[in-house]
This record gives C-alpha cells, sequence and structure tokens, in this order.
C-alpha cells in the first residue's frame, strides 16, 4: 500500500511539471499572439497616417500592407514553431529550402521583387504623389 501510494505521488510530481511545462508555453504562445496582433494594429495606423499626408492610392496602401502582414505572420509563425519545441536544425532547414525555392523563383522575376522592394521604400521615405516624375539616373552618370 505505501509502495502504491508513493507511486502516485511521483507520477503526480511528473504530471505537474508537464502541466506547469505547457501551461508555460501557452502564456508565451499568447504572448506572442497579442504582440503579432498589437504589431499589426499599429503598422496599419502607420500606414493609414502615411496615406492620409500623402495622396496616395489605396490599392498601393493594400499592397504594402499585405506585404508587411505577411513577413510578420512568417516570423510570429517561426517564433511559435520555436516555443513549441520545434528543433533548430529541423527548423533552419525547412526555412532554408523554402528561401532557396523562393530565392530561385524571385531571381527568374527579378524585376517584381526590385519593384516591391522599391515601392515598400518610396512609400514611406518620399513624399512622392499622383502625377509627380520620377527621374531614373542612368549608371554611366555617377
Amino acid at each position: 500500500m505505501l509502495h502504491g501510494n508513493l507511486e502516485r505521488i511521483i507520477l503526480g510530481d511528473e504530471t505537474n511539471s508537464m502541466m506547469e511545462l505547457y501551461y508555460t508555453k501557452i502564456i508565451e504562445s499568447l504572448v506572442v499572439i497579442t504582440l503579432y496582433v498589437l504589431f499589426r494594429l499599429v503598422t496599419n495606423k502607420f500606414i493609414n497616417r502615411t496615406i492620409t499626408d500623402k495622396i496616395v492610392q489605396k490599392s498601393r496602401s493594400q499592397l504594402i500592407k499585405r506585404a508587411i502582414n505577411f513577413i510578420t505572420l512568417t516570423v510570429c509563425l517561426i517564433i511559435l514553431l520555436i516555443i513549441w519545441g520545434v528543433e533548430h536544425s529541423e527548423l533552419a532547414a525547412f526555412v532554408g529550402s523554402v528561401l532557396t525555392v523562393l530565392g530561385v523563383a524571385m531571381f527568374a522575376q527579378w524585376s517584381i521583387l526590385s519593384n516591391i522592394t522599391s515601392s515598400i521604400v518610396i512609400f514611406f521615405n518620399h513624399s512622392v504623389k499622383i502625377g509627380d516624375s520620377i527621374g531614373i539616373m542612368e549608371t554611366k552618370d555617377y
């Protein structure tokens, strides 16, 4: 009888420590998700404020929002995978293979990648409005 009670106490402690581990993972996950939602709200407000300050087409702001939301969602998912115990080497191999495929696809469409990057830079850093003309320097005239 004493042996059975001792086993229950020992197994009970192991179960409690496992539950504590899951509680910490759940709390960490909730913190990450909350931070993601807050960051998304702040960036969307910032983009909307930028739109009102400058006269910009709504479709252009939607593209910027989608790009930024995709990047932040990807980072959030990677952090959640790390919290829930995905091995770093497995995650690195997966991310590396996905980035390799994307890199090859984007290299084939290099102009699309450069257009997306330059539109984000121009959207936030320069006060370009509809109807303004932009001069592009030639590579020889530096």
